[in-house]
């Protein structure tokens, strides 16, 4: 009922609106919704209900800017009012028309507003550049931010190259806008940037403008150096050669060699990789030696290295293991070669009093410095011979020490050893010594307990035996019948005498 009555009254007030030549009805105004600036487009405001000979007057303005005429016209009965504009930046927003009469008579018409009609002006992008106020060196870990400025552009859209390469949105690379940001930068961060701003009005025009590049230098921080030292042999002295290695770092790198807590000598190098020399005397222990790699603020230590030179010590030893493959057979050997003492080894291996080289066609030597050298062979007709080693200094080969020597052969090697052979066979007649002294035992222990007794004799013993118990516990069974059937019986079996029991 209440819907009904609404409708109706609603009914009524849009006929009697309809019928009223005095009222105004809600201009229309359209238009384009994005527009080039500088270009001139045309807006149409039409009145479709108004007073009957009354001249209205239409005017478009910005919504909440009545100060500021965009346009005006008078409307006549039967026309469309048309705005022509020079569009520029300040047209962007929302744009209405405004109806009101310009008859005094008619002042009593209020004046109505049309609905907002939404206007994108685009400005073509121009001018791109990068702006930066930091410095084009620094090390790696410091935040790196990036402005593309525009000499003028509207809607823009933004990417970032690196190297002529997109730069992709990352946990540590973020693009906002017109800014880009690089937190914790690395070296690979280093390089040429560049910015390019665009934009496209009426999806059919693209405007980009590209900024200059701008080389920024991410430099690498010094890694955490190496050391170590080979002796040098002159004429009436030993010498330390130290070498202090890092695997990474802008250069120029500053290293320095300390002994405990004393700077020995240092040395700002272009490259990775610098040799300290230090006097030695072999045999004793000079203390331990470190190195220092600055190309910062940031100081990186080496591991300790304890400077003391052994000379090589006999005994020597070598021994070997086997490799197994099918059938058991052997394939191949590991020799391993130790001296008992020596800091700077070095290791030389022969077959049959010749030097063997590094690889050939059926070995391969190993060097594990300073503890042991490991030779492979591939077990065959050319590895048969005699294998040993010679350990001497490596700074010094004048007096070496030469290990055992053994002789290897294909068929010796997957031929069983006499000792196994010897061994096998042995166990086996000690089994069966055993089991002869046990059964011996065993007869001289019967015969001690049955005396003189033959087997047969025993044997018919414990028969009788047998069948002896057998007859008790069948007479047991029959004198419980006996009992059980004739109770009058047992009173007269009681009063026999002891003689006339059966």
């Amino acid at each position: 009922m209440f819907t009904l009555l609404f409708v109706l009254v609603a009914g009524q007030c849009f006929c009697s609106e309809e019928s009223n030549p005095s009222s105004l009805g809600i201009p229309l105004l359209y238009g384009p919704s994005e527009a080039l600036v500088k270009g001139v487009v045309d807006f149409g405001c039409e009145l479709l209900n108004y007073p009957e000979n009354e001249t209205i007057h239409l005017q478009v303005y910005k919504v909440g800017h009545r100060e500021k005429l965009l346009g005006e016209y008078t409307h006549q009965p039967g026309t469309v009012g048309v705005f022509p504009m020079v569009i520029t930046e300040s047209h962007e927003g929302f744009l209405e028309c405004v109806a009101t009469p310009l008859n005094a008579s008619a002042s009593d018409i209020t004046a109505t507003v049309s609905r907002p009609h939404y206007l994108k002006v685009i400005v073509p992008v121009k001018n791109a550049e990068i702006e930066y106020s930091g410095p084009l060196e620094f090390f790696e870990g410091n935040t790196l931010e990036l402005h593309c400025r525009l000499g003028a552009g509207s809607h823009v859209s933004y990417n970032w190259l690196l190297n002529d390469r997109l730069i992709s949105p990352s946990p540590l690379h973020h693009a906002e806008a017109s800014r880009l940001t690089i937190s914790r930068t690395t070296s690979g961060d280093g390089g040429f940037y560049m910015c390019i701003a665009s934009n496209t009005w009426n999806n059919s025009r693209v405007f980009t403008s590209h900024s200059a590049e701008l080389e920024i230098t991410v430099k690498e921080l010094v890694s955490e150096p190496s050391i170590s030292f080979t002796v040098l042999k002159e004429k009436s002295s030993r010498s330390a050669l130290v070498s202090c290695q890092a695997e990474r770092g802008s250069l120029p790198i500053t290293f320095s060699l300390y002994n405990r807590t004393e700077p020995l000598d240092s040395v700002t190098a272009g490259e990775r990789r610098v040799t300290f020399k230090v006097p030695l005397v072999p045999g004793e222990h000079l203390g331990g030696l470190q190195c220092r790699a600055n190309n910062s603020d940031g100081v990186a230590h080496s591991q300790w290295l304890p400077l003391r030179v052994v000379p090589v010590k006999g005994p020597v030893t070598m021994r070997y293991d086997r490799d197994v493959g099918e059938n058991y057979a052997v394939v191949g050997l590991r020799f391993y070669c130790r001296a008992a003492e020596g800091s700077h080894p070095r290791y030389d291996w022969f077959l049959n009093g010749t030097l063997l080289r590094s690889r050939g066609s059926f070995h391969y030597v190993a060097d594990q410095p300073p503890e042991q050298s490991l030779l492979l062979v591939s077990v065959g007709r050319s590895s048969a011979g005699t294998y040993h080693c010679e350990v001497s200094d490596s700074f010094d080969n004048s007096t070496a020490v030469g290990s055992n020597r053994k002789y290897i052969d294909e068929d010796a090697l997957n031929r069983l050893p006499t000792l196994v052979v010897a061994v096998v066979f042995g166990c086996f007649a000690a089994v069966v010594v055993l089991v002869s002294v046990c059964c011996c035992a065993g007869v001289v222990y019967r015969r001690r307990v049955y005396g003189e007794k033959s087997l047969l004799t025993l044997e018919m013993e414990r028969i009788a035996a047998y069948e002896g118990e057998m007859e008790s516990l069948a007479y047991v069974e029959d004198r419980g019948v006996v009992e059980t059937a004739s109770e009058n019986n047992f009173d007269q079996a009681s009063e026999l005498s002891a003689d006339q029991w059966p």
